[in-house]
């Protein structure tokens, strides 16, 4: 492990950033339910980053526990496709859409099997992410409030876009948390 400091923050050095510099104050407040999902969710895409800062090609592919093919590039890489399938094949209507990273019904865990440690590979994550994280955020700049019980066909059932809304942040609460253990496994940093 090493000792080093990790950011600039200057009042806090073992956290990532200075409370007053935190990207994620930024959020505070949110007025409604719509906007109130949403910030939960740029919360977590926010610190999904935090998290990955900082770390090379190698570091972001490292695996976490054998057998399981966990990291954070994995992660960036599935929570582009997990971005891309809520809100665009099934929010947006788009069940055809080619799935990223070749996922299909035969190789499910595609996004994370192919987070080698490789900088193009690292590249293409991150712009996949961020494409698909603009996308979704283009859409529900348009979303009305009211629209959050409006039900949308997932295969052969009805959802509510409430329900998919809060299922994206337990995903990212979900996949932060890994995050938080994958990051201290490779340099000891935790927490924030």
């Amino acid at each position: 492990m090493t000792t080093e400091r990790w950011t600039s923050a200057t009042v806090y050095p073992d956290m990532w950033a200075d409370p007053d510099d935190d990207p994620r104050a930024a959020l505070a407040n949110p007025v409604g339910e719509k906007a109130t999902l949403w910030n939960y969710l740029k919360h977590y895409r926010i610190t999904l980053e935090m998290k990955c800062d900082g770390l090379d090609a190698e570091q972001l592919a490292r695996r976490s526990v054998p057998p399981s093919t966990m990291s954070l590039l994995g992660l960036v890489r599935h929570l582009a496709h997990v971005e891309q399938s809520w809100f665009q094949r099934v929010l947006q209507g788009q069940p055809d859409l080619p799935k990223l990273f070749g996922k299909t019904a035969e190789n499910p865990d595609a996004d994370f099997d192919g987070a080698v440690a490789d900088p193009a590979v690292v590249e293409d994550a991150w712009e996949s992410w961020r494409r698909e994280v603009r996308a979704a955020d283009a859409w529900l700049e348009t979303l009305p409030e009211d629209d959050l019980g409006r039900t949308v066909a997932r295969g052969d059932e009805q959802i509510p876009v409430r329900d998919v809304l809060v299922h994206m942040v337990e995903e990212y609460a979900r996949h932060v948390g890994h995050a938080d253990l994958l990051r201290e496994c490779i340099d000891g940093r935790v927490g924030q």
